[in-house]
């Protein structure tokens, strides 16, 4: 099978509070499903909590190897959340002749209203957070943790002023997608933040809204065939299993999320990455 053998390799950049793990993989069985079908599939390895300037110099080496590796001139990245921030930095930096295409899943393109709200908290309580945040991060291998650079990212303010700084790039093919839980009840995980975040931004997957993700060829706000829908977590099959065993019933719905991941590689190597 070769419908994922896109002419360009994958690069996979992971979002915030998890890395990079060969036995613990964060995107799941999307790898292997991918690289069955034909797909070249490489890693970003940047630190989980690190500022976007500081994690996409890793990202940088890493596509940098992968180039190497596989002997392409050019990768396909597909990033979740915050990494589709580090892959747009690497893009308008010094990057962008060696990036074919960018693909983000639910990336706070243009930051949350209720991280605004959270914000105006007092900040010595922010700070100790994050203080707090970088310490778990570097207990699990996170080399330079910086989580109030993170935390201040993604406002509204500070995504409208990165969105000036890197633009979308005019030779590089940029789409990005989006999901939703259907209740709070979905994901218990996510339930008090889906909460939260549907009372001041609208329908999420938990931490992020429509408003939030849209960036570039927007493609829509996905979710499942099943009662759940689409959690942030589950956008990189953290469950290690499918939503359901029904047919969707339309384009924007979601059975299993490998084979999601499958279509948008295969779409990729149909318009020639």
């Amino acid at each position: 099978m070769n419908e994922c053998k896109t002419k360009y390799p994958l690069l996979l950049v992971h979002g915030m509070g998890f890395r990079d793990r060969k036995h613990l993989n964060y995107w799941g069985r999307i790898p292997k499903k991918l690289t069955e079908r034909g797909s070249r599939v490489f890693y970003g390895n940047q630190d989980s909590a690190g500022s976007i300037e500081k994690n996409a110099e890793t990202v940088a080496k890493n596509l940098n190897e992968a180039l190497e590796k596989s002997g392409a001139e050019k990768v396909n990245i597909i990033a979740h959340s915050k990494g589709g921030l580090e892959a747009r930095y690497l893009a308008a930096n010094g990057f962008g002749s060696k990036i074919a295409s960018i693909t983000t899943m639910n990336t706070p393109h243009n930051g949350s209203l209720t991280v605004d709200r959270l914000m105006r908290f007092p900040r010595f309580l922010i700070v100790f957070t994050a203080k707090c945040t970088d310490l778990w991060m570097k207990l699990l291998g996170d080399k330079d943790p910086d989580a109030l650079s993170c935390f201040d990212m993604f406002t509204t303010e500070a995504a409208e002023r990165f969105s000036r700084e890197n633009p979308i790039p005019d030779d590089i093919y940029c789409q990005s997608f989006g999901f939703k839980m259907k209740n709070a009840r979905s994901d218990l995980l996510m339930m008090i933040p889906y909460l939260i975040v549907k009372r001041y931004d609208g329908e999420n997957d938990g931490l992020l809204s429509e408003r939030a993700v849209r960036w570039g060829n927007y493609r829509g706000m996905y979710t499942s065939v099943s009662g759940r829908g689409i959690s942030h977590p589950d956008e990189v099959d953290i469950r290690r299993m499918c939503f359901s065993r029904k047919n969707p019933s339309n384009d924007h719905e979601i059975a299993d999320i490998t084979q999601f991941y499958i279509s948008v590689v295969s779409e990729l190597k149909s318009l020639g990455y």
